[in-house]
């Protein structure tokens, strides 16, 4: 059998079926239908024979695929296992904080918005430092010293948020079998402290009351007017309540149906309609309910309204960045709500906030429509006492308050 050459190799065509080009001394290069052309060693060990692959052809070259032959039989006459040596390997970099961490990535079902600021954390941050090390080998002391050079640079939500991050891969880790512990666990307190500035809300019933009448003399744009008329009702993020569809609504049903694809976690909302709603919502539908949007912009009413737009317009009637904000609203339902005595769980359906708890969360699966429809009907009439600056009467209570939380 004469020995190949590189002008065999490269004068070599695909064919219907795979064909083999020998070298000798268990060496051959297959060539695939596809035009792939593979190196192949096969060597036999007591009992059995086997084969292990060698690299393609043109990046390894004749001669290269030459010497790894002979490498690897002196390999065998020591008495390692090269093909067992080889899925050994595999089985490593599959098992590395970056190959997890891309799976682990893969599997969730973040927004745009969030998945690119994941993407960023895990790229940037995370892989250069630990991506190609096995997740089980990684300790505390590894993590401290990814962490504290950003926290060293003033970034301390950034390392926060990073060994955030990097936990929830080592317990995706532990769940696949892959790991046993999260040694992010162990830097408690390791890490400077995060100063945390919540959203400003107001959540003084008087104030509110101010709030409401103050929303009530507003004067601009009929978005921007039933925008902030409506904000109070629904507390939706903002960024779902500006983009509101008229076809979204049923007022006959009283439901906004809040597609998946719109909601930061990806689940179709309902958002029960108080009868103060409905009769925001229509006489809303005297000024745009021709087009798509319920809030168009004024320029280009091809797009809804902006969230600086509502936050101006709170600016304008004497509320600081202090004071409220859009999101305020939210977080002015959550607290009320949650001190009038409705169930937290019905709450935090309403906000549309992710269950943590499986079991919670399979229990809320039904949505329980019927609690949160007569929720938001008894929050909007009290949030008109509270306009009428009367007698404040509370809501009326279902089971013991909790505390609820507003992102």
């Amino acid at each position: 059998m004469s020995l190949l050459t590189e002008a065999r190799i490269r004068a070599s065509k695909p064919k219907e079926k795979p064909y083999k080009l020998r070298d000798g001394r268990g060496l051959y290069l297959l060539v695939n239908p596809t035009g792939a052309r593979l190196w192949r060693l096969r060597f036999r060990q007591p009992g059995r024979e086997s084969m292990v692959s060698l690299g393609a052809y043109p990046d390894v070259s004749l001669k290269l695929a030459r010497e790894r032959r002979e490498e690897t039989r002196k390999a065998i006459a020591s008495g390692v296992d090269p093909a067992a040596q080889r899925r050994a390997e595999r089985a490593g970099h599959e098992n590395t904080f970056q190959a997890i961490a891309l799976e682990w990535l893969e599997k969730r079902k973040f927004a745009p918005k969030t998945l690119k600021k994941a993407q960023w954390t895990l790229n940037d941050l995370l892989f250069p430092h630990i991506g190609s090390r096995p997740i089980a080998s990684i300790t505390a002391p590894d993590m401290l010293r990814v962490l504290r050079p950003i926290e060293e640079r003033g970034k301390h939500e950034t390392a926060h948020r990073t060994k955030q991050r990097a936990s929830k891969v080592f317990r995706y880790a532990i769940a696949t079998g892959r790991a046993e512990r999260d040694p992010t666990a162990d830097l408690r307190g390791a890490l400077a402290p995060l100063v945390v500035t919540n959203r400003a809300a107001i959540t003084d019933p008087k104030e509110v009351g101010g709030l409401l009448r103050t929303i009530d003399g507003y004067v601009g744009q009929p978005s921007t007017e039933f925008a902030l008329k409506l904000a109070p009702y629904v507390f939706a993020r903002p960024i779902e309540l500006r983009a509101a569809e008229w076809p979204e609504f049923d007022l006959e049903k009283a439901e906004w149906r809040i597609p998946a694809a719109r909601m930061k976690m990806k689940e179709l909302l309902i958002v029960p309609l108080s009868n103060q709603a409905l009769e925001i919502l229509r006489k809303l539908q005297h000024h745009t309910g021709s087009g798509r949007y319920l809030f168009p912009g004024l320029r280009t009413p091809t797009r809804p309204i902006s969230e600086n737009t509502l936050n101006a317009a709170l600016r304008r009637l004497g509320y600081s960045k202090d004071q409220m904000t859009t999101h305020g609203f939210r977080a002015m339902a959550s607290t009320l709500l949650n001190e009038q005595g409705w169930h937290p769980d019905v709450i935090e359906l309403q906000l549309a906030h992710a269950e943590r708890n499986e079991v919670r969360a399979a229990y809320n699966r039904a949505q329980r429509l019927d609690d949160r429809r007569k929720m938001m009907q008894a929050w909007a009439d009290y949030l008109d006492r509270l306009r009428v600056g009367g007698k404040v009467i509370a809501l009326t209570r279902t089971h013991a308050a909790g505390t609820g939380r507003c992102s």
